[in-house]
């Protein structure tokens, strides 16, 4: 077979045109691999900081006589104590939670709705108290916290603490008028096996509240409210050299958002800290920094809502953390009607 002249070079050069098409840039390469290692030492990290946690002894906070009378103490034990634990595989203890949710909004002269879904042919529900706003009703502040534990847990920090906190701001606040409508939603499902999956409480809420076109300018997110101590050195960060920054004090409550929901932040954050006695520290960052998304205000990011989440940071404090030791014992009830009363000042100041 006869080549023409020239044929030869157009063929190598296609052939190592081929091979360079095959290969991968080394920029690339070299990328890939860096944040391959960065991520496993920031989950090295991650899961130094838990065990840490973890094994840090529990604070037992002594108990002032007056604090069992209060209703914040109440709603913790009604849920904590007398139900007990209630996650998706304890059914009729998680309806005994709702039951009991309802029937406190009808005392103090709500009507709550119950929004319905199935899940594994069962059906599961939001509880929803709304107080119609009197000069943009059409606006919607949002406040909603989960019911559900995890498995095997009573739940008093995670989350009858959060639960509680919203039932006293649904009975102080019924007695006023605000310019947007306040809703006020308790969310189930919000605990593994279901976590970030489409069948969590929350997420079924603001999928719903999207189609149906709901104006929701701020969410806030209740997500374990009563975990706090002064022994400096206890609190944990998700990320490397954030102490320097951030104090290692864990006595303070936290207010969290994603970069689009910056501005809530510090909304939330100034009015709280008008409050005497309450520590507030913030931060504004990408949802994919660990534990930045761990609640409901993740399903509400989804779907182009600004929400918050106001905590006193979970697992990178609180060594009971989903576990049998998450007792009524461990929660310091003066810090949480401190709080109370800055979430007040807060609501008021987002609802207008």
């Amino acid at each position: 077979m006869i080549r023409k002249p020239g044929e030869e070079r157009d063929k190598s050069a296609n052939t190592r045109a081929e091979s360079k098409r095959g290969k991968i840039p080394k920029f690339i390469c070299k990328t890939l691999r860096l944040t391959l290692l960065l991520s496993l030492l920031i989950f090295a990290f991650l899961l130094y900081t838990v065990l840490k946690i973890r094994d840090t002894p529990s604070v037992a906070v002594p108990m002032i006589p007056e604090m069992k009378t209060t209703a914040l103490y109440r709603h913790v034990e009604a849920l904590s104590v007398t139900i007990g634990s209630r996650s998706v595989y304890e059914y009729d203890r998680l309806n005994a939670a709702k039951d009991y949710i309802a029937a406190s909004l009808r005392g103090m002269g709500y009507k709550p709705e119950i929004q319905s879904y199935l899940y594994e042919g069962r059906t599961y529900g939001n509880i929803v108290a709304t107080l119609p706003g009197k000069n943009r009703p059409e606006e919607v502040v949002l406040v909603g916290a989960h019911y559900d534990t995890y498995a095997g847990t009573p739940g008093a920090d995670d989350n009858a603490s959060a639960v509680a906190m919203l039932l006293e701001l649904c009975r102080i606040l019924k007695q006023e008028t605000h310019g947007r409508t306040l809703k006020f939603v308790f969310f189930t499902l919000e605990e593994p096996p279901v976590f970030r999956s489409e069948f969590m409480g929350s997420a079924i809420y603001a999928e719903r509240a999207r189609r149906g076109g709901e104006n929701i300018t701020a969410m806030i997110c209740l997500e374990m409210l009563g975990y706090y101590t002064d022994n400096r050195g206890e609190q944990g960060f998700p990320l490397p050299f954030m102490n320097l920054f951030y104090p290692s004090t864990p006595n303070f409550i936290a207010v969290i958002g994603n970069l689009a929901s910056r501005s809530l932040v510090r909304k939330t954050a100034a009015s709280l800290e008008k409050t005497p006695g309450l520590n507030v520290e913030t931060l504004s960052t990408v949802g994919f920094l660990p534990g930045i998304d761990f609640s409901d205000h993740r399903s509400f990011w989804k779907r182009g809502y600004p929400a918050v989440m106001i905590t006193d940071t979970a697992f990178f404090r609180n060594p009971n953390y989903h576990t049998e030791n998450d007792t009524i014992e461990t929660l310091d009830f003066t810090r949480m009607h401190i709080l109370l009363q800055g979430l007040l000042r807060t609501v008021r100041d987002l609802a207008g």
